[in-house]
């Protein structure tokens, strides 16, 4: 499968955060997200486990209630279960690898 970026399936998830859905199987997703300066990505958790590379800026991790301060070139894992929830510091991006793939996430 080949997904070209302006054909990614693009949901706005508001509170200043957009999703690009990246290619995937059922075993495997790539999800692009985008975040406006101070957008917050609340804490939650999902059975699936998250690997995640933040190609520009910076945000703020909590992940089972230690917080990290990431930045461009910055990489993270979150185990299945786990507590997490980020905070823009800038206009910053993440591109998350899930497994198994998000099926809540597909055609919403």
């Amino acid at each position: 499968m080949v997904v070209k970026y302006d054909d990614a399936q693009v949901t706005t998830l508001g509170n200043g955060c957009i999703q690009k859905i990246h290619a995937h199987s059922g075993k495997l997703m790539l999800v692009e997200f985008q975040f406006q300066n101070g957008a917050i990505g609340a804490i939650h958790r999902h059975p699936h486990e998250q690997t995640g590379y933040i190609p520009y800026e910076s945000f703020q991790f909590e992940i089972d209630g230690v917080t990290h301060v990431s930045k461009k070139g910055d990489s993270y894992y979150v185990p299945s279960d786990a507590l997490h929830g980020v905070t823009a510091l800038e206009n910053a991006a993440a591109l998350d690898t899930f497994t198994p793939r998000r099926d809540d996430f597909i055609n919403k």
